[in-house]
């Protein structure tokens, strides 16, 4: 529960600066962006030839997967989708790795952590890495022609363009002059990289470490990263990189289904916590009760002051301006020791968070509660210098009751009551070994915060603010049940993976 205009991410003074600072250079350089980036083009077409031989050995393909055990399962199916196409093409069998195999550091999902060890094991023998979301569909034959195009021996940095509508603050407000000059994968639909380009940012990792404190948009921080402010190439769009599937010379599709597997999770079996405090009582509760309260099976609003006419729960943690790690604890601790011991799945909203508790509950269909799930947007705090991985907050926080009970075994607590709730909790859950379980349903930003063709190939689960918007219009635009709703799944029942 954070106020209309504050950021979405708490930061400490020294990084918000730092980030303010960049925020300044990016706008002052966005004019050269449009130069380099036209001069990139020219360049691209000196580079491109019918005559580059690339093979499948020549490809090492990284699934971005997951190690709980839906996501785990959902790559392993893609990696032998790949494998039997290499099969039936009479090929060498390419290399598949799985990301979550890769590494057991937290870092590893971010991928630049990485680089050098694919620099130091596929330099010699290969040719491009290409990378992929485990939902990402392959057509090898395809894949091979468009990277047929490009030059192996120079510095490629391949994918589905996408770019900012207007500045936006998950991008830092970066390129305010003209935020769709800068432009950055859509991982949905697979990017590569040629080994050379490889090569060179294995060179600048080990002389200089990373220096972001935050990992918010991992596609749009690793474009930045290597663009490195004009040094390093921009994103060059690839048109065989596909996510809608329309076009049959497309090396990649994407089947923006809501995951399905088998019937979806009863209300009764989810509670919902609503985070307020009294002075957001009268305006932002009518919404939630207005837009998607009447979802949810069991939901409660958790307060500093109890309210009969919510009514609201008061749970004795005064309010605070910052965090609300205090609240948060107090939340779990009721789930678990004296609220409705049954039911297996707590999610905690702010009362400014836009959700589909119908969608969530087909989502959720695909985790055993069970297992120890931490489920919402990712983001990452000081990855590059040991940190770790947690659910942003305003998205939406989704735990089973084993997680619950295990984080409260622990000694792990708040350090203060105004502390980042989210923060700690990714910060508890990394001691235990309970991963974060990354969806890009949940979002902590509004929908203008998001390209258009990102959020064209996703059925949402949650929205975050009602700054700048009407709340109610966007829930119905967004999140509210329709038939398109029941005609997907209805699809996605009949619908025989090709795997």
């Amino acid at each position: 529960m954070r106020p209309p205009a504050r950021r979405g991410r708490r930061l400490a003074l020294p990084a918000l600066l730092s980030l303010l600072t960049c925020s300044l250079a990016f706008a002052l350089v966005s004019k050269d962006v449009k130069k380099e980036v036209k001069q990139s083009k020219n360049l691209e077409k000196s580079g491109i030839s019918e005559k580059n031989d690339v093979d499948l050995k020549g490809i090492a393909f990284v699934i971005q997967s997951q190690s709980n055990s839906f996501h785990a399962k959902k790559a392993e199916q893609l990696k032998q989708s790949i494998l039997k196409q290499a099969a039936d093409l009479t090929q060498e069998v390419p290399r598949v790795l799985l990301l979550h195999q890769l590494a057991q550091q937290e870092g590893a999902w971010t991928i630049l952590p990485l680089l050098p060890h694919f620099s130091v094991t596929y330099s010699r023998n290969s040719s491009w890495i290409f990378f992929c979301e485990e939902e990402t569909r392959i057509q090898i034959p395809q894949l091979l022609q468009a990277l047929r195009r490009y030059d192996p021996s120079k510095e490629w940095f391949l994918g589905k363009a996408l770019h900012d509508e207007e500045s936006t603050i998950i991008h830092h407000y970066a390129f305010s002059e003209n935020p769709t000059v800068f432009k950055y994968p859509d991982f949905a639909a697979g990017w590569a990289l040629s080994i050379p380009l490889v090569n060179k940012l294995t060179k600048r990792l080990k002389s200089e470490s990373l220096k972001s404190d935050f990992t918010i948009d991992l596609k749009y921080e690793i474009a930045l990263y290597i663009w490195d402010r004009g040094d390093g190439p921009p994103l060059t769009p690839v048109p065989e990189f596909c996510t809608d599937g329309a076009d049959s010379s497309c090396a990649t599709t994407f089947h923006s289904f809501l995951p399905l597997c088998g019937n979806p999770v009863k209300k009764k079996d989810i509670f919902v916590a609503v985070k307020t405090c009294k002075k957001f009582h009268g305006d932002r509760i009518p919404i939630v009760k207005q837009t998607w309260a009447g979802q949810a099976g069991h939901i409660e609003y958790y307060s500093d002051y109890a309210d009969s006419s919510v009514p609201t729960v008061d749970l004795g943690i005064p309010n605070t301006e910052r965090g609300h790690c205090g609240k948060t604890f107090a939340i779990l601790e009721r789930f678990l020791n004296h609220s409705y011991d049954r039911i297996a799945w707590l999610v905690i909203v702010d009362d400014d968070t836009l959700i589909s508790i119908s969608r969530l509950q087909h989502l959720l269909s695909c985790y055993d509660a069970s297992e120890p799930v931490f489920l919402g947007e990712r983001y990452g705090y000081g990855l590059g210098t040991g940190g770790y991985s947690y659910v942003t907050g305003g998205g939406g926080m989704v735990f089973s009751r084993e997680a619950i009970r295990r984080l409260l075994a622990s000694k792990c607590r708040c350090y203060s009551n105004d502390a980042p709730d989210d923060m700690v909790l990714g910060m508890c859950f990394s001691g235990l070994g309970v991963p974060v379980t990354h969806s890009p349903l949940f979002h902590q930003a509004r929908p203008v915060d998001y390209p258009k063709d990102y959020l064209s190939h996703q059925v949402p689960i949650s929205f975050h603010k009602h700054w700048n918007i009407d709340p109610v219009k966007v829930y119905f635009t967004w999140l509210a049940p329709s038939e398109e709703d029941r005609a997907r799944q209805e699809t996605r029942k009949g619908f025989k993976e090709e795997l």
